[in-house]
């Protein structure tokens, strides 16, 4: 214990100099030339463990922790940190001459820095095969502690916590010997950020363990932003796109841009929806989105005659429109996308052939503007989680991805489903389920030829869908995301010549349906699922 004395507490807005580092990192990334710099200023570094040895092994010199506390580490490393001379060290308040006098009375320094990071917990788990024992052992405990310690006592406080963060405190430190107030409010925030959403990590590990197909009682969305777009759906609303941590999936937040203009809010609706169809599908196809509906679709053994299908849905609506691929696309498909009159504003696909992307980026008046994004390898994604902000909450459910089971689906009429239709059937019914209810669509040849969608009516929706579709219904099939309540809807599908109907069934009218269906020839199974998509 020191001599008592007379302690002077600082002024409350006074920066305080670094003099003191508390170091423990797990991501030793960017640590020796930060290291080196703050030595280099006179900066007395503390350490541990791992942390220590590697500072040493490149001529860094540090304070052991352990020989300052007089506390050995336990446990394997479990307990090094956790002691009151190194948190009474950070929790002081320079203002505050009881806290000061309690310091100097202990003998406790004050820590001036605190530079530590985590545990990887993430990555451990993500990891093939991690056991539960694994797992546990990489919950960090006295980093998160030392970090929210530091961020709680910022007023004189820096707390560091990613590499990223480094070279904007050594500069201070060289300039002015300390950091701003403003800098330190800035990485406490950041700082509770991460322990938050490291905290965040566990509970959805155990929960996985614990919860099965239950939805959490409580949940926290992590989110890192991405891009700042230049605004959102119109020019005066401020936007930004957000990533959730660690995801890897092929998707619009994960691709590559191989060409074009900064992507816009409305683009990265319209891509992500592209492909959210493509991918669904096992033959080569290729969809076409305007404002988030599809406008076209196809499938073919070859994916340039899919693309070719695809944007002759609708040609009207398919100019500005944005593609979605579940194949490379080829040269042959490039050549297709550029023929005149075409105009297209992204494309999402697996990967781009080289020769395709020197005709995309060279061809067409619009080479400079289109977005050209890679994803690499689909797979379906089976059991998402979508959530849907609304005031005050949120609603969150299964998303509607799982396959369709066609063994539960049953023919309900007279008129059997001749085989020549099966292929367009099943291609209908996976599209049905991406249109804004009430939702329908018209399919031939397992391509999109006429599709009705967000009408407050199911027989609007039906005829928009056929005058869309003009001569071409002939001979076609319709899908309906949910029952039809009257029989209206049959009677005109049957004079535009559909041969077909898919659709849940589970109306009060459904034998009023059924007998329309007989009446005029037409064949129809019920799914017995439905599709809504509001």
């Amino acid at each position: 214990m020191g001599p008592a004395r007379s302690i002077e507490a600082n002024p409350v807005n006074e920066n305080p100099r670094i003099r003191r580092a508390l170091i423990s990192c797990s991501d030793k990334l960017g640590l020796i030339d930060f290291a080196v710099g703050l030595s280099s200023y006179g900066v007395q570094i503390f350490s541990t463990g791992g942390t220590r040895r590697h500072l040493a092994d490149h001529g860094i010199e540090s304070i052991d922790v352990a020989e300052y506390t007089g506390f050995p580490e336990m446990m394997d490393g479990r307990v090094k940190t956790l002691h009151p001379k190194v948190f009474c060290g950070i929790l002081g308040r320079r203002d505050n001459v009881s806290d000061l006098q309690a310091m100097h009375e202990e003998d406790i320094h004050p820590i001036d820095l605190v530079v530590v990071n985590l545990y990887p917990f993430e990555a451990t788990v993500a990891r093939s095969g991690v056991t539960r024992k694994e797992a546990i052992e990489q919950i960090d405990i006295g980093g998160p502690s030392l970090i929210r310690a530091a961020a709680k006592n910022h007023e004189w406080i820096t707390v560091a916590t990613r590499p990223e963060q480094y070279s904007a405190i050594l500069s201070a430190v060289e300039q002015d010997g300390h950091t701003s107030l403003s800098l330190r409010r800035r990485l406490a925030s950041e700082a509770f950020s991460l322990t938050c959403n490291y905290d965040q990590a566990i509970s959805d590990y155990f929960r996985s363990e614990s919860c099965g197909d239950e939805l959490p009682v409580n949940m926290t969305v992590r989110l890192e932003r991405k891009n700042q777009l230049r605004y959102g759906e119109n020019p005066h609303q401020k936007a930004a796109v957000y990533r959730i941590p660690r995801s890897s999936e092929a998707s619009v937040v994960n691709a590559r841009q191989v060409h074009g203009k900064e992507l816009s809010y409305n683009n990265i609706l319209d891509l992500d929806s592209a492909l959210s169809m493509a991918r669904n599908f096992a033959e080569p196809t290729v969809t076409v989105i305007k404002h988030n509906n599809p406008c076209g679709a196809a499938s073919h053994p070859k994916i340039a005659e899919a693309a070719l299908a695809a944007l002759d849905g609708d040609p009207v609506s398919a100019f500005g429109s944005v593609l979605g691929f579940n194949r490379t696309v080829d040269l042959a498909t490039a050549e297709v996308l550029v023929e005149p009159g075409r105009f297209i504003e992204a494309i999402i696909a697996p990967d781009f052939e080289a020769g395709a992307v020197g005709v995309l980026t060279t061809k067409p008046k619009w080479r400079d503007s289109v977005r050209l994004m890679q994803v690499g390898h689909l797979a379906r994604l089976d059991k998402e989680t979508s959530i849907r902000f609304i005031a005050g909450g949120a609603l969150v459910q299964e998303a509607d991805s799982m396959p369709s089971f066609d063994n539960q689906w049953r023919t309900v009429t007279e008129v059997e489903v001749e085989d020549d239709w099966q292929e367009d059937l099943h291609f209908a019914w996976e599209m049905v389920r991406h249109v804004k209810s009430n939702a329908i669509v018209l399919a031939k040849h397992t391509a999109l030829i006429g599709v009705g969608a967000g009408q407050m009516s199911r027989v609007d929706s039906v005829d928009i869908a056929i005058r869309k579709a003009g001569e071409r219904a002939d001979g076609s099939v319709l899908a309906s995301d949910a029952f039809f309540p009257f029989p209206d809807s049959v009677e005109a599908a049957a004079k535009a010549g559909i041969v077909a109907l898919i659709q849940p069934g589970g109306s009060r009218r459904d034998d009023e349906v059924i007998e329309a269906c007989n009446e005029h020839g037409i064949a129809m199974i019920f799914t017995g699922t439905r599709h809504f998509k509001h």
